[in-house]
């Protein structure tokens, strides 16, 4: 009978303590290396080129403000960096895209006010404005101008506004859908003026523009990249700018707090976003890269030419965009329910 105790069959042979040894130091060794280096899908990101949806029509403000940053991000992520437009819904058709997209960082939504205000409007979205995705960065805040046709009867804001009480709900208002910044810019002139407007929805501001410069509807409110041209060439009026002081690009229009319209401040910001999933990796490389397209002097003088200028660095972390945005949730979700602007 063998003398070996209980003990002593459980302790590893000098061999079998040797191995265990070498063993246990390759894993440690194995582990800091890993530590040290990043995973190999981290290495290999990205993969292929990478979409950023836009959930208006092309030609846009929020068209114009993605293609100059996907321009810009392509050089520094070293792949193509595209743009496709999904318009329609208030940019809700679009959003959903991305939030159904694979969580892997090569699908983004590059969206403006409306993902905030799309949390209140819509009563049964397919998705959620916060849970749904994840902010890689917020890019932009654009001012809006207060415009009209040619040809309307009036050349200031306060003649606006005297026709608009003159004519209660027949002058059309034409914006870009339902959700959509000129269309929240018009129901804060309507709460602000006390004055009610005849809404004409569009699938994307290129077209309510287009209708607006042909003379096809009376009244609008956009974004000046996308007004600044045709308000310099003469093409429609403007009747304010919805900015606390006046604009460098267009400094001969008056503030609508100068009409006494104290209340009509907004502005349009625009936010970079991954579906809900994404690695951090990948969000951390776009944001580098998001970051550095703001810093890029061809981006920073375009959007100076088009009276917008990109956001202060401390707001272009991932973190500043997710608590601004359930913010500007907060701050719109009264408004909207005052106003009735719900779509079912």
């Amino acid at each position: 009978m063998s003398n070996m105790t209980f003990a002593d069959a459980r302790r590893p042979t000098s061999t079998e303590g040797t191995a265990m040894g070498t063993f246990l130091r390759i894993a440690i060794v194995a582990a800091a290396v890993a530590i040290q280096q990043p995973s190999a899908s981290a290495a290999e990101f990205p993969s292929r080129s990478i979409t950023i949806v836009v959930p208006y029509t092309a030609g846009g403000p929020t068209d114009i403000v993605g293609r100059l940053i996907a321009e810009s991000m392509s050089q520094t992520l070293k792949t193509p960096v595209l743009i496709e437009n999904v318009g329609g819904a208030g940019g809700t058709r679009g959003a959903g895209q991305v939030a159904r997209a694979a969580p892997d960082g090569h699908t983004l939504l590059l969206h403006n006010i409306g993902q905030a205000t799309s949390a209140t409007i819509y009563r049964k979205l397919p998705y959620n404005a916060l849970k749904s995705f994840q902010p890689v960065g917020l890019i932009t805040d654009v001012p809006m101008t207060l415009i009209g046709r040619t040809g309307l009867k009036a050349n200031s804001l306060n003649e606006l506004l005297a026709l608009l009480r003159e004519n209660n709900a027949k002058l059309n208002f034409g914006h870009a859908g339902i959700g959509s910044a000129a269309h929240l810019c018009g129901l804060l002139l309507a709460s602000v003026a006390n004055v009610q407007l005849a809404n004409i929805p569009y699938q994307g501001s290129s077209q309510s523009l287009r209708d607006l410069v042909a003379g096809q509807i009376d009244i609008g409110c956009d974004q000046t990249t996308n007004t600044t041209p045709q308000i310099a060439s003469g093409q429609i009026k403007a009747f304010a700018v919805t900015t606390p002081t006046r604009l460098k690009s267009l400094p001969n229009i008056p503030t609508a707090s100068e009409a006494g319209l104290k209340d009509l401040e907004i502005s349009v910001w625009h936010g970079l976003y991954a579906p809900s999933g994404t690695p951090e990796y990948a969000l951390d490389q776009l944001n580098t890269a998001l970051k550095r397209a703001l810093k890029d002097p061809h981006v920073i003088a375009r959007l100076a030419d088009l009276g917008t200028e990109p956001v202060a660095e401390e707001r272009t972390s991932r973190e500043v965009h997710r608590a601004f945005l359930a913010s500007e949730i907060a701050r719109w979700q009264p408004i909207i329910e005052a106003a009735g602007a719900f779509v079912e």
